[in-house]
């Protein structure tokens, strides 16, 4: 039973972030970041970003993240009118074009 409570499926958001204001997309909307965490009954972890107009981290351009990378957190972002790169403390980045994540997709 105890062994069940611990591994109880879950998702929690390790990170959060949102593009500045002086950034605008062709959407006219706020746009921002969500990296989850999350835990399967059987006891995988799995990481996912998230990039859209919501805050509640629903709804968007979802990315599947290897654990490895997702892990070690996010270490920097920048949000250019581009889109959105994405740094890891391993070193990896991950670009996100604007034209996924405008328009609620």
């Amino acid at each position: 039973m105890l062994l069940t409570v611990l591994w109880w499926p879950r998702t929690e958001v390790t990170y959060r972030d949102s593009a500045p204001a002086a950034v605008t997309y062709a959407d006219r909307s706020p746009h921002f970041l969500s990296l989850t965490h999350e835990h399967t009954l059987s006891g995988r972890h799995s990481y996912r970003m998230l990039v859209g107009r919501g805050t509640g981290g629903t709804y968007g351009h979802w990315l599947d993240i290897d654990p490895a990378l997702g892990a070690e957190g996010i270490e920097s972002t920048t949000w250019t009118e581009a889109g959105l790169r994405v740094r890891f403390p391993t070193g990896h980045e991950v670009f996100v074009p604007a034209r996924t994540f405008m328009f609620g997709r």
